[in-house]
């Protein structure tokens, strides 16, 4: 078990770095990102498979939550690629009126993602044993330091 764990994270850690990669791309087409985010998503739910080891029933019951789930955190991300944006945009000339919206909209971000996590532990708990679900957030929480890790290391601090 463990080293299939391990596995599945190496894994993870791989495709989070390539979806990071992908969102960073602002010169790609539309379609090919679509498609490059879609592949990442796929990959992303074969960890979150493999890791789980489901059995039938559990998949049967999981699936639609966590497809809602993996919906409201795109549009989580979604939200975080709007700010990176604005930053970038701010960046060379950043005013303290730009700074206070932007440390806002962080704040606001960091909190939304909070209240997501805690609003989807029920609906988890109803159709998982709660070991699983603890594994399920403890996979999800290591994809997003890796994906925050990665676009720390990409943004320069504001000037």
């Amino acid at each position: 078990m463990k080293r299939r764990v391990r596995g599945a994270l190496i894994l993870a850690t791989f495709l989070v770095s390539f979806e990071a990669g992908i969102a960073a791309a602002q010169d790609k087409p539309a379609d090919t990102m679509e498609i490059f985010r879609e592949k990442a998503r796929a990959d992303k739910k074969l960890v979150v498979a493999t890791v789980l080891a489901l059995t039938e029933g559990e998949a049967k019951a999981f699936w639609p939550v966590y497809n809602a789930y993996q919906s409201d955190m795109i549009t989580y991300y979604d939200r975080v690629a709007k700010l990176i944006d604005t930053f970038a945009q701010e960046q060379g000339s950043m005013s303290d009126a730009a700074a206070t919206k932007l440390l806002g909209d962080f704040l606001t971000l960091e909190t939304d993602y909070a209240a997501l996590l805690k609003s989807y532990a029920p609906r988890f708990r109803r159709v998982l044993p709660p070991v699983k679900v603890a594994r399920l957030y403890q996979v999800e929480n290591k994809m997003r330091a890796l994906v925050n890790y990665e676009i720390a290391r990409e943004i320069p601090l504001a000037k």
